[in-house]
């Protein structure tokens, strides 16, 4: 019986229970309590890894953008599943350039923040805070005009439904879109569950946001993507939390050292100031 650990929200344990019937072996799913404030998601993933360490549970499942990109000394990621959509949405318009100068746009994400601002400097950005249900409840009820999530989070809750257009402008979060398992090297075998590409791609992004110091609450995308001709290419983007200045870059290569050589020419770029 393989232990699959993951937080409580009915987006984690969707996500929990997908990795869960693709095991090898019979499994149950362990609800772990956050460690620290509940707002910030690397305290989900540090109490996933003390359950981990403590042998509570053999695995732990991750949206992978919530992943820091320093683990606890003695786990790894394991595996990266075939990866979802890793696009934004537009929740109540079509999209940004259709609604009206004072428009109040909501998300809880800085990175998705300033690239609004970036695309919109005349709209509002307005917090909004909670799980999917919840941010398209406070949507519907009034509290913002349009609303900007995850395409992959909404089509694991089937509320694919809610989209009004993609935000195509917009370079993804790290990982977003992707799930990975962390666990102790040997532990369990999850080869089954690995996408050699989707995995490679996810290393390059998490090897850029490391190489920048930045982290899930920094606004900083990073999206790599198999080429036609079997090359990796790798999108990146760093701006100020207003949306004043940015800096973005691609670049395509093989996968293992890309997001290095990105981060390089980003901080040559001015990417550190920007950031700091």
């Amino acid at each position: 019986m393989i232990r699959v650990g993951t937080r409580g929200s009915a987006l984690a344990l969707a996500q929990a229970s997908w990795v869960g019937e693709r095991l090898s072996e019979s499994y149950e799913i362990v609800t772990i309590e956050a460690v620290g404030p509940v707002e910030d998601k690397s305290r989900w993933v540090s109490g996933l890894e003390l359950a981990l360490l403590d042998g509570k549970i053999d695995i732990a499942v991750h949206s992978a953008k919530d992943v820091p990109a320093e683990l606890a000394d003695g786990l790894s990621l394991v595996a990266v599943p075939a990866r979802e959509d890793p696009r934004d949405a537009i929740c109540g318009a079509a999209s940004l350039s259709e609604l009206s100068p004072g428009a109040r746009v909501g998300t809880s994400s800085l990175r998705r923040a300033a690239q609004i601002r970036a695309a919109r400097s005349d709209v509002e950005v307005v917090e909004v805070r909670g799980n999917v249900d919840t941010r398209l409840r406070k949507l519907g009820s009034g509290e913002c005009d349009a609303l900007v999530l995850a395409v992959a989070g909404l089509a694991r809750l089937g509320r694919l439904d809610a989209v009004g257009g993609i935000l195509d402008e917009f370079v993804p979060a790290a990982g977003q879109g992707a799930l990975a398992v962390e666990a102790r090297p040997g532990a369990v075998t999850v080869s089954g569950l690995v996408d050699p590409d989707d995995f490679a791609c996810v290393m390059a992004e998490r090897e850029l946001t490391r190489a920048l110091g930045a982290s899930c609450n920094t606004p900083v995308g990073a999206h790599a993507r198999v080429t036609e001709d079997g090359e990796f290419e790798l999108t990146a983007w760093v701006g100020r939390p207003d949306g004043s200045v940015w800096i973005r870059d691609q670049m395509r290569g093989g996968a293992a050292g890309l997001g290095a050589l990105v981060a390089g020419r980003l901080l040559s770029a001015g990417a550190g100031e920007l950031l700091s």
